[in-house]
């Protein structure tokens, strides 16, 4: 995939758009990857973070589009109570501020855009990522109209069930099996009996992480991590594992369910490396994984305008 990125000024040297970072080519994925690498170092794994669902998501205040892939991550991880985000301007033009001393926290918002070759004709395309500062409600002052948390609709309106009884091109489930898999070759989820595990969480995060590998099968999404993968250890496999967790996270979030987990040093410094070594990985991971919770959902998104953002793609 080829990124740019593009930085508009206002022809004095300065963004034209207060709400964007300046950013240098490439670094887009750095500072991300800095970001999440960060709490990891602190023991949090910001993907198993345990969900606050009583109020949904994380959206935009002011479009009350729900943010997604990477994004939701981000600022899931703050642990701010409401769900509604904002971008300096947008606090401004509701009459309000941000409070003293408050710190932002980014987001990526990815445009596809498409180029032709002047001799050949031939298309191709690339992704502008820009780079902007959010802020909470509660770390705004003075808004005019804010709606309570509890009064917004949540992305996905479903149960924990139906997200998976109504998957389309479902695979065959096979229960009462050793441990929790997927075969591609196959094309079986196999998952022990419901008994087995701890809890109703611990039982649909894992059935959601194994239908989210049969996602990349040839006959869905066909997604390269899976498709390619050459076992354990693997580039790929790395990859398709991030995936997986990323995308059984979203799914816990749009089901409701509230999952905690318990992080060993080892797991913890296994994608510490990884990270350290992609810095593009964990972004472009969370979009996929945002692609294939958009599958089993069954939903699609308008893609939002540069002025609203709110989404992150690969």
């Amino acid at each position: 995939m080829n990124t740019k990125i593009e930085i508009k000024t206002n022809g004095s040297g300065l963004l034209s758009h207060p709400d964007k970072v300046s950013v240098k080519r490439g670094s887009v994925y750095e500072q991300i990857t800095d970001r999440i690498i960060a709490m990891l170092e602190t023991g949090t794994v910001p993907w198993q973070k345990p969900w606050k669902v009583s109020t949904g998501l994380p959206r935009n205040l002011v479009t009350k589009k729900p943010y997604r892939g990477m994004n939701v991550l981000l600022l899931h991880a703050m642990s701010y109570e409401s769900p509604f985000w904002l971008t300096f301007r947008q606090a401004k033009e509701l009459g309000g501020n941000i409070k003293k001393g408050e710190k932002s926290c980014p987001v990526i918002f990815g445009k596809r855009q498409e180029t032709e070759d002047e001799i050949t004709g031939e298309k191709s395309h690339y992704t502008v990522l820009r780079l902007y500062s959010v802020f909470n409600v509660a770390q705004c002052e003075g808004l005019k109209n804010v709606p309570a948390p509890a009064e917004a609709p949540t992305t996905v309106n479903t149960t924990a069930e139906d997200i998976i009884a109504l998957m389309p091109k479902r695979p065959e489930i096979k229960y009462g099996m050793s441990k929790a898999y997927y075969s591609p070759s196959a094309d079986i989820i196999a998952m022990p009996d419901r008994t087995r595990f701890d809890s109703e969480a611990a039982f649909f995060s894992t059935l959601y992480h194994e239908a989210i590998h049969c996602t990349g099968h040839p006959s869905r999404l066909n997604r390269p991590s899976l498709t390619e993968s050459a076992g354990f250890g693997s580039d790929p496999y790395c990859r398709e594992e991030l995936v997986a967790e990323l995308g059984a996270a979203f799914l816990c979030g749009y089901a409701g369910i509230e999952t905690t987990v318990a992080n060993s040093a080892a797991y913890i410094q296994n994608w510490l490396e990884a990270l350290q070594n992609d810095k593009m990985l964990i972004v472009q991971a969370a979009a996929q994984a945002q692609k294939a919770a958009d599958f089993i959902l069954d939903t699609k998104f308008e893609e939002m305008p540069d002025s609203q953002p709110a989404t992150a793609t690969d």
